[in-house]
């Protein structure tokens, strides 16, 4: 049993949080839930993902991978092979077209994907730009408070 659940008084009162509360928005109001392809989503650290999507009978032409900003999209179409000849007593294999979506948090990029034993696994990793990075701020005293020239700012290097 699914509730609906009034997001407007989060907009509201909340600043910067518009993408989050439309995503909650958007998973909301899904009636019809995609299953198919079958896919698995792991966190392998702390900035490192990974999603696998079963995909047998399908090759690499035969499947796309883009993403548009925060949007990743990941298409599957067979090439048309019609063989006139063949009768099929059972077919349990699906081989029909899809469109999978994924919303990525900012940041996070493809690293890289592959085809292997019909599943696609693509890497992803979430990468802060340097000013979003934890800095260290120096506190200035005395005479060198009111000095005119300010000292930069260092950032602390983050072990990889």
């Amino acid at each position: 049993m699914r509730s609906n659940f009034d997001f407007s008084s989060l907009f509201r009162s909340s600043i910067g949080f518009d993408r989050m509360l439309n995503a909650l928005e958007t998973a909301n109001s899904v009636d019809n839930i995609e299953t198919w392809p079958p896919y698995d989503i792991v966190k392998l650290g702390d900035d490192d993902y990974r999603i696998t999507i079963a995909v047998a009978g399908f090759s690499s032409s035969d499947l796309a991978i883009s993403q548009e900003h925060n949007m990743l999209l990941v298409t599957g179409q067979k090439a048309n092979k019609d063989k006139d000849n063949v009768q099929y007593l059972h077919r349990g294999i699906a081989g029909r077209a899809f469109r999978r979506r994924f919303e990525l948090a900012d940041y996070v990029r493809v690293e890289d994907a592959h085809l292997t034993n019909g599943l696609l696994t693509i890497n992803l990793k979430r990468e802060l730009p340097e000013e979003m990075k934890p800095r260290r701020i120096e506190i200035l005293t005395g005479d060198a408070a009111s000095c005119a020239e300010m000292k930069q700012i260092e950032v602390e290097k983050q072990a990889a």
